[in-house]
């Protein structure tokens, strides 16, 4: 069974730092381009960072730029994200996803951890 399995939210004040992690087991992702999303109450799911397999592409949402850093571990089949400087907007649930096409991680990718909250308080 394919699984992306998020840890590492929780509650921080603002201007505090989270690192998330994503691990994935049922199969290589090795070759999959990796993101990070968020959903915050009322609002859609957005698009928050994303990595290319190899690394050598990465994309930030303009909201995350220069605070946010996306990493990925081929070994461990891995994805993190480097979370700095928080603001109480960044307050959602962040998912990982998976797939075997960088482009169509901001469509529709084929695999979705099962999401870890991150709250942010003022």
């Amino acid at each position: 069974q394919v699984q992306l399995v998020e840890s590492g939210g929780g509650l921080v004040q603002a201007g505090g730092s989270l690192r998330l992690s994503c691990a994935a087991s049922g199969r290589s992702f090795s070759r999959h381009a990796m993101g990070w999303f968020r959903q915050a109450p009322g609002k859609e799911r957005e698009s928050v960072a994303a990595v290319t397999w190899s690394g050598d592409m990465t994309y930030y949402a303009d909201s995350v730029k220069g605070r946010f850093t996306i990493s990925r571990d081929n070994g461990k089949i891995a994805v993190y994200l480097q979370m700095n400087s928080l603001k109480p907007d960044d307050t959602a649930v962040y998912y990982c996803a998976a797939d075997y096409y960088y482009n169509h991680l901001f469509t529709r990718p084929d695999y979705w951890g099962q999401g870890t909250q991150v709250t942010v308080s003022s």
